[in-house]
């Protein structure tokens, strides 16, 4: 599609960002990048930690350095995707505080949350310790409960999606074939020697790139504790679960048109080419 309309390629893969995971996140191949231009791949070293907050900031320059020529935003992670072409903002964080926060149990955590903001139930998943601390880490640090972030010009836009940038945007749905899919491209991610990369990767890997769908798993294997079998078979599952958050995450976008899979490259691109004129986009 890029070449097709002359555009440079923008990844909103959260993996992509990290140097050094190219089987495991099916990054494009040098020969691909060398035939378009690709942005936001291989910009932070995977023992650190690559924010959304940074991800903002760095993929937004890149839309700005293509200037007149078109963007293609491209990739799986809908958050990242959201952080460049919507109004969302990132409240700083405070290890410090973070430490102190996670020293509580997951009770005083809630009780303390609740009593800064008795509606922040409706907010944040109180079930879900880690969504529970950030927002009373933000709320320490600003001020600033669920709720008073969610009756915000920004927090309306975002839960309406209304963009900070107009686009349009194209989804393609893989429909009954996902689950197979997903089971023949880790089968030849591990032809290729994603293995070896896990290896190569062990002990360097910060805790973004450990909690890595299939990396995680696989390290396992590599550190001796599961059988090959057992850690394909868990990446596998994982894998699947994460592409039904990243479909479900998606389908409730109501920005994006979406398109049937077809395994014919030209009939696939002319229909995304279709549902994009159809939205009102001009090459």
């Amino acid at each position: 599609m890029a070449e097709a309309v002359g555009a440079e390629i923008v990844s909103v893969d959260s993996m992509q960002v990290y140097r050094s995971m190219d089987i495991g996140t099916a990054k494009p191949s040098a020969a691909e990048r060398a035939r378009v231009r690709h942005h936001m791949i291989d910009v932070a070293d995977p023992g650190g930690m690559f924010t959304v907050a940074e991800f903002q900031r760095r993929g937004r320059a890149a839309l700005d350095s293509i200037g007149a020529g078109i963007p293609l935003v491209a990739g799986g992670s809908g958050l990242h995707f959201r952080a460049l072409v919507d109004p969302l903002r990132f409240p700083p964080t405070d290890a410090a505080v973070r430490r102190e926060i996670e020293a509580q149990t997951s009770g005083e955590t809630v009780a303390e949350l609740l009593a800064a903001d008795p509606d922040a139930a409706e907010h944040v998943d109180l079930e879900n310790p880690r969504r529970v601390v950030r927002a009373l880490e933000v709320a320490r640090l600003t001020g600033l409960t669920p709720t008073v972030r969610a009756v915000s010009d920004e927090g309306r836009a975002v839960r309406e999606y209304r963009p900070l940038l107009e686009f349009v945007a194209v989804g393609i749905d893989a429909g009954d074939s996902l689950a197979e899919r997903v089971t023949v491209r880790l089968e030849e991610m591990i032809d290729r020697g994603l293995l070896d990369e896990v290896e190569g990767l062990r002990g360097r890997m910060g805790p973004a790139v450990q909690a890595a769908v299939g990396y995680r798993q696989l390290l396992r294997v590599v550190e001796g504790e599961w059988s090959l079998d057992e850690g394909i078979g868990r990446a596998r599952d994982a894998t699947r679960a994460l592409a039904r958050r990243q479909r479900t995450f998606f389908r409730r976008d109501p920005r994006i048109r979406w398109v049937e899979w077809d395994d014919d490259p030209a009939r696939r691109l002319g229909s995304v080419r279709a549902a994009l004129e159809e939205a009102g986009w001009t090459s």
